[in-house]
């Protein structure tokens, strides 16, 4: 992703495999978006996407951190608090954010990742913000981050009732360009004591998000984050009657950023 790049739209799949204690996996196609939130403010309604007022697909900065809007530097400014507090030095350059959309103005975002790079174009940390079903949220600071290695944080914050929390997130992030195309990779598998447990990816390849392109994905998929949020209910309905031990949510954790 280049610093003159403006807003992209990722197209492509989310997988996700339970190997015990009885195998479980799905894919599902998706798309998202590829957010360069410095960027963006500078450009604000200048931009193809929809910014914090309804569209088909749409951004909304209360979505993010804190919930803070526009008015009070949005999930930017949240991101870069978070950072300076947290410590992370010299993460002045663009930053990405990889997210779900809200669609006619909805939207379920189990996860999203920001990539904070420095003003020479390396990475500086990549926060993992976490949203689980009971309107919780939890973010993982990853420092000194290099796409293809791996990365590690112990789990700490609920977001199934099929998982315990404990164990570690192993995260690795990918990108290529192939033929001219630029493809993100996210995984992030859990293990626990056992090894490992949950293995999930989320992919995409990127387009710029032109208000063609976000018509185009509306079309193909108009339920998009419905079908988040269903087909998580579905999958945990599945997981039950598989006999799959069930526990109950703790208490969010103490801090809300845990730092690998």
């Amino acid at each position: 992703m280049t610093n003159t790049a403006g807003a992209l739209l990722g197209l492509g799949q989310v997988r996700h495999t339970r190997l015990r204690p009885a195998r479980h996996g799905f894919a599902y196609p998706s798309y998202f978006l590829m957010l360069p939130m410095r960027r963006l403010q500078a450009e604000g309604a200048h931009a193809d996407l929809a910014l914090n007022r309804r569209a088909l697909l749409s951004f909304y900065d209360v979505d993010h951190g804190d919930g803070r809007g526009p008015e009070q530097g949005g999930a930017l400014g949240w991101i870069t608090e978070l950072l300076a507090r947290e410590g992370v030095a010299h993460a002045d350059g663009e930053i990405w954010l990889q997210t779900f959309p809200r669609v006619c103005g909805y939207t379920f975002k189990p996860v999203s990742f920001w990539y904070c790079h420095r003003a020479d174009g390396e990475l500086a940390a990549i926060v993992a913000e976490v949203h689980n079903t009971f309107g919780e949220r939890h973010c993982y600071l990853l420092d000194a981050p290099r796409y293809g290695h791996t990365l590690q944080a112990s789990k700490v914050f609920h977001v199934s009732p099929f998982c315990a929390v404990e164990g570690q997130y192993r995260f690795r992030f990918m990108r290529t360009v192939h033929q001219g195309q630029e493809r993100v990779v996210a995984r992030v598998d859990h293990d626990d004591a056992s090894g490992v447990l949950i293995e999930t990816s989320w992919s995409g390849t990127l387009q710029p998000a032109s208000r063609v392109a976000l018509r185009q994905a509306f079309w193909q998929y108009p339920l998009m984050t419905w079908g988040v949020v269903l087909r998580i209910h579905w999958q945990a309905f599945l997981l039950w009657r598989k006999k799959v031990p069930f526990w109950r949510k703790p208490a969010p954790p103490e801090h809300f950023v845990t730092r690998a």
